[in-house]
């Protein structure tokens, strides 16, 4: 009598290899975005993904729990061993033994992570961080640690063994931050914080060691998919009537490699589009800056000029007093001349030219540089959406979908708008 497959088997694998694909596809998107996100100055973050990198700073540091290691970010854990003996239905006795965390913390201040160019402000909560092992030691109840960093109570079946780990992002070290930007609410700024449903990695390794990371889970999850969906052919066909599967196998597996490659289309398309879309945005960026010179440069030098006009009148005027009291023959001018520039000093009160001069020479230099810094930005991620599109299997989608490289600024195109600064003498 023959065997009837169970239809079970099918769901069940069919389900299983599907989550491999979405795990699989999960990673590759998160590579993809890595690879075509360029890093950024600080003073070049802007709205939307930016990825920088530079040294931890805080106002504030901490100090960790266990290793006390200044810090801006620090998470530890203490777990205790157990192990007990217990008995089944059959009288058979059995070991179980592992381990149970018995105190944890993670704390946090607002990192500022600085390059030579600025600092940027970065708020950690809800981030994926990867930090430095900073504290490891496992010891029992006659160390001071035991019962100095952990707590007195001990678990059910304690062998009383502890084990001691920490994690930080240690002051002043290099870190790799990843995450979207937005403007900041107590400032003209920007900072990167959580967004829901963005990626948001801060790490004290580099940028190919997570693309690397993201490429190695998808090769793992797609391969397990392979074999999830081939193993449950083959199980299910093995109890049923065939007596040769392994056309049934190929079926399945080649019915899989099927759907990874149209989600690698769909995947690889969304990224395409998205990456326009950036490249788009950063040139609009070029514009907001180009807009903010045109308004700012025009007010700061009639604010100096007014500045200057007061100064030059204050002088004319203090010039005209002099003569007066020369003509008058006065010797003591203390009265009468400084009553009269005090006069005018109420009239006009902190007429300091040369500061505000010097407040015109900072903002023209902060906002070429953040003009400067824009532009690169732009030429970067374009040069990214480029490459995607020349670059084997990318440029076939690209080209089939009507996708086209968008230009990059040249020298030339850097003097468009410009504000031209004139004072008078």
């Amino acid at each position: 009598m023959p065997v009837t497959a169970s239809p079970f088997i099918l769901l069940a694998a069919a389900a299983l290899a599907l989550g491999c694909l979405l795990g699989a596809f999960h990673f590759y998107r998160r590579r993809r975005l890595i690879d075509e996100t360029p890093t950024s100055k600080t003073r070049g973050v802007f709205i939307g993904l930016a990825e920088v990198k530079g040294t931890a700073e805080s106002e504030t540091p901490l100090e960790s729990y266990l290793a006390a290691a200044r810090c801006v970010w620090y998470s530890y854990k203490v777990e205790e061993h157990w192990q007990r003996t217990t008995v089944n239905a059959k009288g058979h006795v059995q070991t179980q033994s592992g381990w149970k965390t018995v105190a944890s913390e993670t704390r946090y201040v607002p990192i500022f992570l600085k390059d030579d160019t600025g600092v940027l402000r970065v708020m950690p909560e809800g981030a994926e961080v990867h930090a430095d092992k900073v504290f490891d030691k496992t010891c029992r109840r006659d160390d001071p640690l035991y019962y100095g960093k952990g707590p007195a109570k001990a678990v059910g079946g304690s062998t009383h063994r502890r084990r001691f780990t920490e994690l930080a992002l240690p002051l002043h070290d290099v870190i790799y931050v990843i995450g979207q930007a937005k403007e900041r609410q107590d400032a003209v700024a920007a900072e990167i914080a959580a967004r829901k449903g963005s990626m948001f990695i801060i790490s004290t390794h580099e940028e190919k060691h997570h693309s690397d990371r993201f490429r190695l889970f998808f090769w793992l999850w797609l391969g397990l998919g392979i074999i999830v969906s081939g193993g449950g052919a083959a199980l299910y066909l093995q109890q049923g009537w065939l007596t040769s599967y392994a056309p049934a196998i190929l079926s399945s597996v080649g019915i899989y490699l099927g759907a990874a490659a149209i989600a690698w289309v769909w995947t690889a398309y969304n990224s395409l589009v998205n990456l326009r879309q950036r490249v788009r945005q950063g040139f609009s960026q070029i514009d907001v800056e180009l807009k903010r010179r045109a308004d700012l440069i025009p007010n700061l030098v009639a604010v100096v000029e007014g500045f200057r006009r007061h100064e030059s009148s204050l002088q004319q005027l203090a010039a005209e007093l002099r003569s007066q009291a020369a003509a008058a023959g006065r010797v003591d001018e203390s009265h009468g001349l400084s009553g009269a520039l005090l006069a005018v000093a109420e009239k006009y009160p902190e007429l300091k030219a040369d500061r505000q001069f010097l407040a015109l020479q900072l903002a023209l230099t902060d906002t070429e540089e953040r003009l400067a810094l824009a532009r690169d930005y732009y030429n970067s991620i374009a040069t990214f959406f480029r490459t995607r599109l020349e670059v084997f299997p990318d440029a076939l989608l690209g080209r089939l979908l009507g996708f086209q490289p968008l230009p990059l600024l040249e020298a030339e195109s850097f003097e468009r708008a410009a504000v031209a600064v004139s004072l008078a003498a």
